[in-house]
């Protein structure tokens, strides 16, 4: 499938994605990117996330791709799972840097709401791109998690948190990963 011919969903995580955010560049580069909107972006209510996601997922009547960053993949993955087969239109869910929201270690710690995970397959094919040192998930459980949702897992190597602060503002890497996962579909 070509990335035009899908509506791509841009799902960010907890703040937004700011402009120099390789989402946010995504978006602007393709026609068809249409943005989550949340409410509240710096106080998430888990209910509320899924429940935006679940709306926007709902009113697409075309191929659908989710492109989904840190607390935006869980939000997905709670509203893909609730919507199972009703999400048929989904085709494909691209994950990146999914956080350890059963880790009572992370912060800020209302984020544990989003967790745990559901662990069965999802009923769309996926990738998961993650980091070996992401400080909001080890590599572990990261490969875990993807492994619980049938999904492909993609070493990022050393890449942080890959955002704009660990340096993958525009992210061309990534860029080519999702143009080898939209040809798979």
């Amino acid at each position: 499938m070509k990335i035009r011919d899908a509506n791509i969903l841009i799902v960010p995580g907890y703040t937004n994605s700011s402009p120099d955010h390789w989402q946010s560049r995504w978006e602007a580069k393709m026609a068809n990117a249409k943005r989550i909107i949340q409410a509240e972006w710096s106080k998430p209510v888990r209910e509320d996330w899924i429940a935006t996601v679940r709306a926007e997922i709902t009113a697409s009547d075309s191929p659908t791709v989710v492109v989904a960053h840190s607390l935006g993949v869980a939000t997905s993955v709670h509203a893909l799972q609730e919507l199972g087969p009703e999400a048929n239109h989904v085709v494909g869910a691209f994950f990146v840097s999914p956080p350890d929201v059963a880790n009572p270690k992370i912060r800020p710690k209302h984020l544990m709401t989003f967790g745990p995970y559901p662990t069965a397959p999802l009923l769309c094919p996926s990738f998961v791109v993650g980091s070996q040192n992401d400080p909001f998930s080890s590599f572990d459980t990261m490969q875990e998690t993807a492994a619980d949702w049938g999904a492909l897992f993609i070493d990022a190597g050393e890449s942080g948190h890959i955002n704009e602060k660990s340096g993958h503002g525009p992210w061309p890497e990534g860029l080519m990963v999702f143009a080898e996962f939209m040809k798979r579909l």
